[in-house]
């Protein structure tokens, strides 16, 4: 009897050890919309991002842009940025209330396929930018943010900057 609790007991320690090292595996996304009101009889737009962070043992952040006509726009002309670029974050602090320090991010062009399509609503490489991945700290306090900034063709007042909604904090 006494040998077959010790190797209850045993196994039941291997199993919990087991849990106690594995690596997190969890995933918290985010969403932003913001409008934007081209010249010249062009159609007003909504943009949507996800933002994405995830621990599969190392820290991942992605975002993934995706754009629509408002209801009742026109079409017109195609170009409707000169530019069109959003920098994806992987960002870590020291306390859940410290300052944000970036650990890697990517900035992606995508003023090409935004002008070339009105409507996008597919996920693909062309409209996801990754952050390169990151070592996993469990210590830390982790997100995945974002930013775009774009400037609008013809309405010469230079590049906007978009500030989007991060992921809650990713911790332990």
């Amino acid at each position: 009897m006494r040998k077959i609790m010790t190797a209850a007991g045993l196994a039941a320690s291997a199993v919990a050890a087991g849990v106690l090292m594995a690596s997190p595996a969890a995933a918290w996304t985010a969403n932003s919309q913001f409008d934007v009101t081209f010249p010249n009889q062009r159609p007003k737009t909504t943009y949507m991002v996800e933002q994405n962070g995830a621990v599969k043992g190392d820290m991942t952040g992605k975002s993934v842009v995706y754009w629509q006509l408002v209801p009742g726009a026109t079409l017109g002309d195609g170009t409707r940025f000169t530019s069109f670029k959003i920098t994806t974050r992987i960002e870590e602090r020291l306390t859940p209330d410290g300052e944000d320090h970036v650990a890697t991010k990517k900035t992606c062009d995508m003023t090409e396929i935004i002008n070339n399509y009105y409507n996008w609503s597919f996920d693909t490489a062309q409209n996801t930018c990754v952050a390169p991945s990151t070592t996993y700290d469990g210590e830390l306090y982790w997100s995945s943010d974002a930013t775009i900034v774009y400037d609008i063709a013809g309405d010469d007042k230079g590049a906007i900057t978009q500030e989007l909604q991060g992921t809650t904090l990713i911790h332990g």
